[in-house]
């Protein structure tokens, strides 16, 4: 199809087209041939230059055709000098008064002059035309959103089917894994992250129950992880205050305990350094002993007004070690608190 299409074209539109894509296809393949020091693609790129050789042969011949046309041939097979025979041809007439003539058309035999195009003007049409096309394809993919380079942006995955711990059957009934991610993974995350040009590359949700509780205390979780940050959210429905939250902080190994109010319920942040696990796949061992991971900073609030038990944690960490302000996890709160239900009295 693509060569029919070539061949409607006219010569000097065609030959110079196929010029300057095979130069350009030449070049760009010899210079990866010998960067890559690949044999194959630098003979093809050699293919590519020899063939416009050929190209720019044959547009030379037909310009230099144009410019010195070739002489009539007589009968006998010599040239004939046409100017020649026109100016022996008026000498041997008398110079005896012409009669006017009947009719001012063309004589009987003789042809209207053709205008030819002008060679040079199409060979330039055709490079500006070519030249045109390579500078829109380069220039569309950075003013036209592309799907194929755009991030993608991580989903909660779906555990509409999955069977929930015997800790979720009471009533009210907990929230789960995946609702707090989909709480969690909002679009303005970034924004209150203080990191709004990033895009979240993961995102999670399981139901997860507390430790040391025989399944009996639900406490889903959800992350979503960032470039920079690593958001996690959990909620533990157990009778834990969070002023006896606090009192149990002193004996334990949080520092820079503060508490506060985050719509209208008591809260605390504290801070505590996460775990570091390395293992080691190569050599068959289990790895390394579990060490010392990077800060992270939780702002833990209960989980109704009147503080009848039960916490939402919000934490955030990253591997550089560097921290959002608190206001940051106090706007996360503020977005996510709400889609979870406030624990009823018993």
């Amino acid at each position: 199809m693509l060569g029919f299409l070539l061949r409607l074209l006219p010569f000097w539109v065609r030959e110079p087209l196929l010029i300057v894509v095979g130069a350009v296809l030449g070049v760009r393949i010899m210079y990866l041939g010998v960067r890559d020091q690949s044999g194959l693609a630098a003979g093809l790129g050699a293919v590519f230059l020899v063939f416009t050789a050929l190209r720019v042969h044959t547009v030379v011949r037909a310009l230099r055709a144009r410019r010195n046309p070739p002489a009539p041939v007589g009968a006998n097979g010599a040239a004939v000098d046409v100017a020649a025979q026109a100016q022996a041809q008026l000498r041997s007439q008398p110079q005896a008064q012409l009669r006017p003539q009947a009719c001012t058309g063309p004589r009987p035999g003789q042809v209207a002059p053709v205008k030819e195009h002008n060679a040079w003007g199409q060979a330039l049409a055709a490079v500006a035309l070519v030249g045109g096309l390579v500078a829109v394809l380069w220039v569309a993919p950075r003013f036209m959103p592309s799907d194929v380079n755009a991030p993608q942006v991580a989903t909660c995955p779906d555990a509409s089917h999955e069977n929930l711990p015997r800790a979720y059957q009471q009533a009210p009934r907990p929230v789960t894994g995946g609702e707090l991610c989909q709480a969690l993974n909002r679009p303005e995350l970034a924004r209150l992250l203080g990191t709004p040009g990033e895009t979240a590359n993961t995102a999670s949700g399981t139901n997860n129950t507390a430790p040391l509780t025989d399944e009996k205390v639900a406490q889903p979780e959800a992350e979503v992880a960032f470039d920079t940050y690593t958001v996690n959210v959990s909620a533990t429905y157990n009778h834990l205050s969070t002023g006896q939250y606090v009192k149990l902080m002193k004996f334990g190994d949080e520092t820079d305990v503060r508490t506060l109010t985050v719509l209208g319920r008591p809260a605390v942040f504290s801070s505590d350094h996460t775990m570091k696990i390395e293992i080691d796949l190569g050599s068959g061992s289990s790895g390394g002993p579990v060490g010392q991971g990077p800060l992270a900073r939780t702002l833990s609030v209960a989980l109704d007004r009147e503080d009848r038990g039960g916490y939402c944690d919000i934490t955030v960490w990253s591997t550089s070690g560097a921290l959002p302000n608190d206001q940051a996890l106090v706007d996360i709160a503020e977005k996510v608190l709400p889609m979870i239900p406030e624990r009823s009295a018993r």
